[in-house]
This record gives structure tokens, sequence and C-alpha cells, in this order.
């Protein structure tokens, strides 16, 4: 079965993003709670839809949940910017698109703690979810909302959900 690389280089931030060591992925979701920066991405069409990821099912955190377009980690040396552009590229197969600045803020589970970089975009061309994903599809608001709650996304999208509903 396949698995996240828990080798993988991660930078350790402070609470204004700035660098300050590194560690792999294992260690920081082994419940040490390191800081930790990701980028996610909320992907809209042009009749306000908001397009969802399904977690795969190998997936260590939140396996099968529907989630954020796109969501993944910043690597050591990487900067955000170019996080995100990888992991849009990486995830949803989108090289195009416009990425407009949302928010970021903290977000801490039992397991970990991130300092989440949100944008958005509206997008209209085809997309192409990889094998990193169970797949994708563009939900309603109205959808997303009556899902909340039930289990069928993770807590980190519901609780991002309802911070950004305002900004859009």
């Amino acid at each position: 079965m396949r698995s996240d690389n828990k080798a993988e280089l991660f930078p350790i931030v402070d609470a204004e993003g700035n660098t300050i060591g590194c560690a792999t992925r294992g260690e920081c979701h082994d419940g040490s709670k390191l800081l930790h920066p990701v980028v996610h991405l909320h992907l809209f069409n042009s009749a306000g839809e908001i397009y969802l990821q399904q977690r795969p099912l190998w997936k260590e955190i939140q396996p099968g949940k529907w989630d954020t377009a796109v969501g993944g980690h910043v690597d050591y040396g990487e900067s955000v910017a170019d996080a995100l552009l990888r992991e849009v590229r990486e995830e949803i197969g989108i090289t195009d698109f416009t990425p407009v600045f949302l928010m970021c803020y903290q977000f801490e589970s039992e397991r970990e703690r991130e300092l989440v970089y949100v944008y958005k975009c509206v997008y209209e061309g085809e997309v192409k979810p990889s094998d990193e994903l169970d797949g994708g599809r563009f939900w309603a608001i109205s959808e997303v909302e009556h899902a909340i709650g039930k289990g069928v996304l993770t807590p980190n999208f519901e609780q991002e959900f309802r911070m950004i509903k305002g900004l859009l």
C-alpha cells in the first residue's frame, strides 16, 4: 500500500512564517506540534461551485474524506509561492491560474500544527486529479454546507470553509 514519505523535510517556522529549523514529515505529524507551513487553494468555477478533492485511503491523516482542492506542504528551502504552484500542478494538473491570497492562520489538531497559507482562484479549464488523490469534483456551496458535521469533509476544510466564506 502506498504511503507518505515520512523522511521528507519540512521547514519549521515561527508564527510569522520565518524558517527557524527543519524536521521530517514523520516528526511534524507525530504529535510534536512543530509548526510547519502548508498551502491551500480553493478552486471555483464561474458558477460559484467549489472543487473538492477526495483524499486517498492510504493517507495517514483523514483518509477518504473530501478536502480543499489543493493542500500540500512547503518543502524545506522552497517558497510558499513555489509550493503553491508545485502542489496545484501535482494534485490537479493546472498550470495556468491566478491565485488570490485570502489569509494565513494556524491550524492545530491532535497530531500536528500548521501555518496555512490560503488562496483561491476561479478556473474554467479541465481539472485532472493525479494519482495522489482519489478523484474530485465541483460541489454547490449548499451541498458543502449540508455535508458539514456529517463526517464527509475533513475537519480542517470545514473550519477553513467557515473562515473564507465571508471573503468570497
